[in-house]
């Protein structure tokens, strides 16, 4: 009787992996893909998730991880509370940015946003000088710190992490005033 050599088992094995790896793919936004070079007329971000779908009408057409705010999971209430906001949104302009290459600004805080705060603030849940903050986007890698894996924790101060070369992408495909919707 014959065993199978290493090399054909460690084969074996990585095939499996990359066989689920696209089987785990075929969730959200599987199906019909429009062209690659499309715009994006709507993003969709699923923070527990890690990931953004990028669209062309109702068709998707590509999906990128993702890294968010680092103060957790729940949506983003003040300035400086590191969360990712949820909700719809605008991409209302876009920079070059000096600490994180490119940056499509959110239009955070939208209505329901301001709501939430003055309701929080009357009911005396956030500190009388809280502030209800701003400054939100899509953005790439910190400066001076793309080396890190930072893809593998949640690292912003609210905003929604790509690599540089993915900003790059987004910057020129995300059509102005495209819909941004953020779901926990």
């Amino acid at each position: 009787m014959t065993t199978p050599k290493a090399g054909h088992t460690f084969l074996a094995v990585m095939f499996l992996a990359a066989a689920l790896s696209a089987g785990a793919q075929e969730g959200r936004g599987a199906g019909k893909r429009a062209p690659e070079e499309s715009t994006f007329d709507r993003l969709v971000v699923y923070k527990t998730d890690h990931i953004m779908e990028a669209y062309s009408g109702d068709t998707p057409v590509k999906t990128y991880a993702v890294s968010v705010g680092k103060g957790g999971a729940s949506p983003k209430r003040r300035s400086n509370d590191n969360k990712t906001p949820e909700g719809t949104y605008r991409i209302d302009s876009r920079h070059r940015s000096k600490s994180f290459h490119l940056f499509l600004h959110v239009s955070y805080p939208n209505d329901d946003d301001r709501k939430a705060f003055k309701e929080l603030k009357k009911k005396g849940k956030l500190p009388k000088r809280a502030r209800i903050g701003g400054a939100i986007g899509i953005h790439g890698e910190k400066k001076g710190k793309e080396w890190l894996p930072h893809k593998l924790i949640d690292w912003t101060r609210g905003g929604i992490a790509v690599d540089n070369d993915e900003i790059e992408e987004l910057y020129k495909r995300v059509k102005k005033n495209a819909v941004l919707v953020i779901h926990p």
